[in-house]
């Protein structure tokens, strides 16, 4: 992890790309809820679900078939660091929701990752350009610390809504918090309103 001087983290309030509490991290820290999960990708999928149906699946293979977008966005961690123009690569969520039927009731969305984690999101911050399902980074593969082979990449909330390892998406009429959001951090998480916990 980078050492940052407390000159440095002095800038923070005249960075216009640093939203509040937050510092400039120059490295990608490590942080996970419980070990690593290892993918086989022969056998690897990414399913869009609801209503106890698969709407849509995709092999390693398929994914990387679909038209990928590289994407340069700030992240902003809930630990208070930010990592400036983090490169990316990925399939927008627009292609993949574009690809199933969704009830227009369906207005919220639950990541289900390897090793059981799980984070909710409102399903218009999945659509607009907003999302992808991201498996490069830097320009090389997503490595599995990272959350590689895929993550949920959501740039403009919370990091942790940007879920590694994810494999699927629920589609739901209503909200269900995921399994940060359920031990007290915020049931949405705009780094901008520091939204980091409940009553936040």
């Amino acid at each position: 992890m980078a050492i940052v001087s407390r000159g440095f983290r002095g800038k923070r309030a005249t960075d216009p790309r640093l939203p509040p509490g937050q510092y400039l991290e120059g490295g990608f820290p490590v942080l996970s809820a419980g070990p690593t999960p290892r993918a086989d990708l022969a056998t690897w999928t990414f399913s869009i679900t609801g209503s106890g149906t698969t709407r849509g699946s995709w092999t390693w293979a398929e994914l990387q078939a679909l038209p990928a977008d590289d994407i340069v966005k700030d992240i902003h961690c809930v630990t208070k660091w930010t990592k400036l123009d983090s490169a990316w690569r990925g399939v927008s969520l627009d292609t993949l929701l574009d690809a199933v039927e969704i009830d227009p009731e369906e207005q919220f969305a639950l990541a289900h990752c390897d090793g059981g984690y799980t984070t909710n999101v409102p399903l218009a911050d999945l659509r607009g350009g907003k999302a992808w399902i991201a498996y490069g980074y830097d320009g090389a593969p997503l490595r599995p610390e990272h959350g590689g082979p895929a993550r949920l990449l959501i740039p403009h909330l919370y990091f942790w809504k940007s879920a590694k390892w994810v494999r699927s998406i629920d589609l739901s009429p209503s909200d269900t918090y995921g399994f940060w959001e359920k031990l007290g951090y915020h049931a949405y998480g705009d780094p901008w309103k520091e939204q980091r916990y409940w009553g936040d």
